[in-house]
């Protein structure tokens, strides 16, 4: 018996194929090669057509059955991670409206500010855990007032991963976790967020029906069996925004577990068993895909825009032609800790919430031409990020996560000793660099209303961990190095 996952990207779909009994991961494909494309027709919007994830899927679904020679007969739940914030429009046809406006657009984002400043901060932090900032319900009324037209037409608004439910069963749900992902649940009332819809001026009934993250979800119809060759009556049982979800495939579901990223932008997404809000809001708080009432989990997420894009950077610009980041990881080794007094300030890919919206530029600190040479600015460059994610961490233990172990998939920054031993021993923790993708973990996780697993705990049982990342012996360097960072980022940035 197998079970099936879905990761819907805006650039693209991946698909991956997990045995019930072993755990084992038996394929992945994506589909597209290249990036999907997304519209822009102004400044700061960013748009899909929802029928274009639909398309990925299918033929995500048709090459992955292909690559694996499984039959469509032995797949027994499917489980769908999508790109969060996203806004779907259904009419009552179950037709798409408009474009989606995606996770990335910014249109809404003094809409969302107003509500934060008329509902009140305070309230909205305690029933939201966050400002309604550039969410999901602040899309929607930046439709309601300026395309009036599409707004009456109605019928459903949904998240990405809920559409794409939808044309695979034929039915429309969402969940707790989605909705508070998009500002639309409620926390202390554990419902519909009625001190949103009420300002905005939504009614309940746009709100598609609730379920439980780890539930059935409706069956794969006959329609979508020919479209994407799977068999009618597959469960869809399982469902959950991109960064919870990836949270989850790193087996980060208990308090003092963090999931961290280090690709083009940086992310740390920890969990606590409380309401956890940031006064400041430099960081988001949603349901994490374990939460209930009566074991509460809260995923917190902090963002760092500045990571890994300025590593390719310097890369491209600083390297030797045709320089990897092997030989590149393999110079810095060379460099002692602090890199001869050279530091980089990486947040250079636009304002940085973890600063308060600020966008300082990246920065080189200290430079001295008769010192430092290209391996100088490879090691200054991965500890100037490494310092922004201990940065970052510590607003989060601030707020009580209290990280003890960390956790990252094997793809990314995570995987330079460099970068991870600077991070392991400032914040005192393991780094675990485990084996799986976001859409190995949706399939997991797929098992668990079926009853394959008892819990998420046992679905991610067998997680790989290829390597782990312990603090260094002698710290003292590192702890120098990381307070001359501090004081030059207090002088660039301000803060």
């Amino acid at each position: 018996m197998y079970l099936l996952g879905y990761d819907i990207g805006s650039s693209s779909i991946k698909a991956a194929v997990v045995e019930v009994d072993t755990g084992n991961t038996i394929g992945v494909v994506q589909y597209p090669d290249a990036a999907m494309p997304m519209l822009a027709v102004h400044p700061g919007w960013a748009e899909q057509d929802p029928e274009m994830w639909w398309d990925g899927v299918c033929k995500a679904t048709q090459k992955l059955l292909a690559k694996t020679n499984i039959q469509p007969s032995d797949i027994h739940g499917i489980g769908i991670s999508y790109q969060m914030h996203g806004l779907v429009l259904t009419d009552k046809n179950d037709q798409s409206l408009r474009p989606s406006i995606i996770w990335c657009d910014s249109r809404a984002v003094e809409i969302g500010n107003a509500a934060f400043d008329a509902i009140g901060p305070e309230k909205c932090l305690q029933h939201l855990l966050n400002s309604p900032g550039n969410f999901t319900a602040s899309k929607l009324k930046w439709v309601k007032d300026n395309e009036p037209d599409t707004f009456g037409k109605i019928h459903k608004m949904m998240l990405p991963g809920d559409y794409i439910a939808l044309r695979l069963t034929g039915e429309t749900i969402t969940t707790p976790s989605g909705l508070s992902e998009g500002m639309l649940w409620d926390y202390l009332e554990n419902d519909v967020a009625a001190i949103i819809t009420d300002y905005y001026g939504f009614g309940h009934q746009i709100i598609p029906e609730i379920r439980p993250s780890c539930s059935e979800q409706g069956k794969v119809t006959a329609q979508a069996a020919v479209q994407t060759g799977l068999r009618a009556g597959i469960p869809v049982t399982y469902r959950a925004g991109d960064q919870p979800n990836n949270a989850l495939s790193l087996n980060v579901l208990k308090p003092g577990e963090v999931a961290a990223t280090g690709g083009t932008s940086g992310v740390i997404y920890g969990v606590v068993d409380h309401p956890a809000y940031d006064l400041a809001s430099r960081v988001n708080g949603f349901l994490h895909v374990n939460h209930t009432n009566e074991d509460p989990r809260i995923g917190i997420l902090l963002c760092i825009n500045g990571a890994g894009i300025q590593y390719n950077w310097i890369r491209q610009h600083l390297g030797s032609t045709g320089i990897s980041y092997q030989e590149m990881e393999q110079a810095a080794s060379a460099i002692p800790v602090g890199a001869d007094g050279l530091q980089v300030i990486p947040f250079g890919n636009g304002a940085e919430r973890m600063l308060g919206n600020r966008n300082p530029g990246a920065h080189f600190g200290n430079l001295q031409f008769n010192r430092h040479g290209s391996a100088h600015f490879y090691r200054a460059a991965l500890e100037g990020i490494a310092f922004s994610f201990v940065y970052g961490a510590e607003i989060l233990n601030g707020m009580g996560v209290g990280i003890k172990v960390m956790r990252a998939g094997n793809d990314n920054l995570f995987q330079s000793a460099v970068f991870s031993t600077t991070i392991a021993t400032l914040l005192n923790c393991s780094i675990d660099i485990v084996e799986t993708t976001g859409a190995v973990g949706a399939a997991k996780a797929a098992g668990v209303a079926p009853g394959f697993y008892k819990s998420l705990e046992e679905a991610l049982h067998n997680t790989t961990v290829l390597k782990t990342f312990i603090p260094a012996t002698e710290k003292s360097a590192f702890e120098d190095a990381y307070s001359n960072w501090r004081k030059y980022l207090a002088v660039v940035a301000a803060v």
